[in-house]
């Protein structure tokens, strides 16, 4: 395989750790919010049914988004940063896709080398004094389906294009014709197995690197 775009998911694929579910813990939540987190992820419910309800619950200040961006750091996933290097020397175009929460991963893109450009992800907002008052509720990635949009985007302009990921919203990237690996190395899905082109259960990242070269 060869692809000209590479994208990735961030958490429990770049991160070994569930941003929502991180700051959930954080405020008292935790497994409440990871129930919500593993259905959607297994494709038992959609994404746009759990998203405001988990952000409603949780309210992330800019203090807790600041202290995410350094535990997404702290985890990264084995051979990411061996991964990334090698795909840039190969001069393809990276990108992070993620329902996520972009200023949280924004730092770790920046110590893998990406743009600020690159990240696709959803936009907390803040009143002045830093407290959460709303995300971007017309961001695709709120919502299923939302990944592969992202994708077409990319794709206009020609070009082949592989999604990696753990989870079903990633396994969506097929709708826009994109090639679809699976990474079970943090949490295995029996949705994401069954449906990946291609699946790895290594704990490396580097498992993956075969298959975009």
């Amino acid at each position: 395989m060869n692809f000209d775009i590479i994208c990735f998911d961030c958490d429990s694929t770049l991160s070994k750790i569930e941003g929502i579910d991180e700051l959930a813990r954080r405020v008292g939540l935790g497994e409440e919010m990871s129930r919500l987190t593993d259905a959607a992820m297994n494709g038992e419910v959609l994404l746009e049914e759990v998203y405001e309800q988990r952000l409603s619950l949780i309210r992330p200040d800019q203090t807790s988004i600041d202290w995410l961006a350094e535990l997404y750091i702290e985890q990264i996933v084995d051979g990411v940063k061996d991964v990334f290097e090698t795909l840039a020397a190969s001069n393809k175009e990276l990108h992070i896709i993620s329902g996520g929460l972009r200023q949280a991963i924004l730092p770790l893109a920046h110590a893998l080398g990406l743009s600020p450009d690159r990240v696709h992800a959803v936009d907390v907002i803040f009143n002045v004094d830093g407290s959460y008052l709303a995300y971007n509720q017309k961001s695709p990635l709120a919502r299923s389906g939302g990944k592969a949009e992202i994708c077409r985007e990319l794709l206009e302009s020609g070009g082949s294009l592989v999604m990696i990921g753990d989870g079903n919203t990633d396994m969506e990237a097929k709708q826009a014709g994109a090639y679809v690996i699976g990474f079970g190395g943090v949490v295995e899905r029996a949705v994401v197995r069954e449906q990946a082109d291609f699946y790895s259960a290594e704990s490396s990242l580097v498992s993956v690197l075969g298959q975009l070269l």
